[in-house]
């Protein structure tokens, strides 16, 4: 699972976004090509279409959560209700490890900055004010951790 954690970075350090990096570390696990999971991925970064809303990474580890464990029948409610409380403890423990769930906290971003559709050149300069690294690898290690404490 270690390799899955550092693939994830290294995908984000090689320009994918957040959440594009956590899904594509996993995909293979559930049937789905490279492609497909950088496709599936591409909507959540900063903060799902760069809102700065949930953290792209934390998006990232619930996409693979409900490939996981998410319930395929419309009338299943207890298979919804396991997902979503597996949702639930992925979140709280991103929170706790992080201090947030939002894009723009965990950036340190004021609240009235303006949103753009425009993602900012990846440098060396931006690895290094961003802790984004640092949440992709925690959420690919809380799903990680997950995985290892209930094996199917």
């Amino acid at each position: 699972m270690e390799d899955r954690v550092q693939k994830a970075v290294e995908l984000f350090k090689s320009g994918y976004n957040c959440s594009q990096s956590v899904v594509a570390a996993f995909a293979d696990m559930y049937g789905f090509t490279q492609e497909q999971a950088l496709r599936m991925g591409a909507s959540f970064g900063g903060g799902i279409g760069r809102m700065r809303e949930t953290c792209g990474a934390a998006c990232g580890m619930f996409l693979v959560a409900g490939l996981e464990t998410g319930a395929t029948e419309a009338t299943d409610r207890e298979g919804k209700a396991a997902n979503y409380a597996v949702v639930q403890e992925l979140a709280a423990e991103f929170k706790k490890r992080n201090g947030s769930l939002i894009c723009g906290e965990l950036l340190g971003l004021k609240k009235k900055e303006l949103v753009s559709n425009v993602p900012e050149e990846r440098t060396a300069q931006y690895y290094s004010k961003r802790p984004c690294a640092k949440m992709v690898e925690e959420a690919a290690r809380i799903w990680s951790e997950y995985l290892e404490n209930h094996p199917k």
